[in-house]
């Protein structure tokens, strides 16, 4: 019978890659404008904004069509100005919202691959520590057979 011999502790050692913080080293490799990017998309995506835009707009809106004339600043046909400058306002958050989203996902994806590396190398030492198990399980099974007999 051929007994394998299960790496020892100095060869999983020299295998084992240093631990990193990949959240640190993402973090580290954003440029400026990744970082406004995530920034917009933290605050933008949040219910809070869209309630001080919802609540912004019914203002303007309420204001401009049923306050005092003399008071309106932007009176019945002007208020498409502000839609239309609601609607500007869309269109330059949605490429800075998507580029914070993408960010997000390639961190997401780094953090995954990552977790995996781990789970094989945590694998490679469960199977060491199992065939250190059973070499000895083995061993000691010789040494019981050799005292009985």
């Amino acid at each position: 019978m051929t007994i394998h011999k299960p790496q020892s502790l100095e060869e999983l050692k020299r295998l084992r890659k240093p631990i990193i913080d990949i959240n640190q080293s993402h973090k580290e490799r954003l440029s400026k404008l990744d970082k406004i990017a995530l920034f917009v998309t933290r605050r933008v995506g949040t219910m809070g904004f869209f309630f001080i835009i919802l609540t912004w707009t019914i203002c303007w809106l309420a204001w401009n069509t049923l306050g005092p004339a003399e008071l309106q600043f932007d009176p019945f046909p002007a208020f498409v100005m502000w839609l239309f400058i609601s609607n500007m306002i869309q269109i330059m958050l949605m490429p800075l919202i998507m580029i914070g989203q993408n960010l997000q996902s390639k961190h997401s994806e780094i953090r995954a691959v990552h977790e995996y590396e781990t789970s094989i190398k945590s694998e490679r030492e469960i199977e060491t520590i199992l065939e250190h198990l059973e070499n000895q399980n083995q061993i000691l099974s010789e040494i019981s057979t050799k005292i009985k007999g």
